[in-house]
């Protein structure tokens, strides 16, 4: 990796994380932030006094120029988005905004840079329902069907027409579910199910429990996104997508017993609703051609992954309202 680096979505989950890293490897870091919302991953990870932090939006073209430029950037890592399906029903044409029109303007700014590496979030949902398990990047088609889903097979399919077309060093990420400490979305499964089990609450599954996920810890998903910009500019790396998840599906069930089970309490009954809608059943990866040409392979076990992640939310049970927390 070469800096500056520029951290596009800085203030979320994974970008605060990979921010962070990026930044305990000695390089300078450079963040666009939009909203400073009540608990921002910039302030929980204690980054805002230690990256140069912009006031913006990632899909004003002219003021990421103006940073690619200024600031000297050598390596882009483009996360921000509209990252809730929840949020995307309800509001497509700003999640379209964010992760598609965010995307190509972004992509747009550095054209003609002398940039090192550009490494583009997408999502396993890009693949949208497929019948044959595990999606593979060469054989299984981007065929989603709803609003986020659909928004980021667009931003990887634009990502990877700007490498082949103008010859950007850009490599696409399709992750599993990431999950892991500091993830402030409740909607999300494993939050809510951590928060509700600090809080002696029984978690609430919004289906029937069998859906199926790859579920991958922040720690080995941070450390695939730095792999991948070290390799961007290679020709077995340009301009392709990767898969990064365990290739091991865990049932949602089994993910909030184990969850339950590490928090210290398996007596706690998840509740089943089985209410789901616009969710894909079943998903996960095979992880083959990361693990093939650059070399990655997670490190964290889910159990261990699990006890780490609700430790955090039971010591930091504070900064979350009150309320008994649900999981889908």
């Amino acid at each position: 990796m070469i800096g500056p680096v520029l951290v596009t979505g800085a203030g979320g989950f994974i970008g605060s994380h990979l921010a962070r890293s990026v930044l305990e490897h000695g390089h300078r870091v450079v963040v666009i932030e939009r909203d400073r919302p009540r608990l921002s991953g910039l302030d929980l990870q204690g980054l805002r006094d230690r990256a140069s932090v912009v006031s913006g939006d990632v899909a004003d073209f002219a003021l990421v120029r103006r940073v690619l430029v200024e600031y000297g950037i050598r390596t882009v890592f483009h996360l921000a988005a509209q990252a809730l399906v929840g949020v995307a029903n309800r509001s497509p044409g700003s999640t379209f905004e964010a992760n598609v029109a965010g995307t190509w303007r972004l992509l747009e700014a550095c054209r003609g840079l002398d940039l090192s590496a550009i490494v583009v979030a997408s999502s396993d949902k890009a693949y949208g329902t497929q019948e044959r398990l595990p999606y593979c990047e060469d054989a299984s088609p981007l065929e989603p069907r709803y609003p986020y889903d659909v928004s980021k097979a667009c931003a990887d399919l634009i990502a990877r027409c700007y490498a082949s077309t103008f010859g950007l060093p850009v490599v696409v990420t399709r992750c599993a579910n990431v999950y892991g400490p500091g993830d402030v979305n409740l909607s999300r499964l494993i939050p809510e199910v951590a928060v509700s089990a600090a809080r002696g609450v029984a978690p609430v599954i919004r289906s029937d429990g069998s859906p199926e996920r790859d579920y991958l810890y922040i720690d080995d998903c941070v450390r695939a996104y730095r792999m991948l910009a070290d390799r961007a500019a290679d020709a077995t790396a340009r301009g392709e997508a990767f898969n990064i998840g365990t290739g091991e599906p865990v049932t949602v069930l089994k993910l909030v017993v184990t969850a339950l089970e590490a928090a210290g309490r398996p007596d706690i009954e998840p509740v089943i609703r089985g209410t789901a809608r616009h969710e894909i059943d079943r998903q996960y990866l095979d992880c083959a051609k990361i693990n093939a040409r650059i070399g990655f392979v997670p490190e964290w076990s889910l159990e261990r992954g699990l006890a780490k992640t609700v430790r955090w939310y039971t010591d930091n049970l504070r900064l979350f309202t009150p309320g008994p927390g649900e999981a889908r």
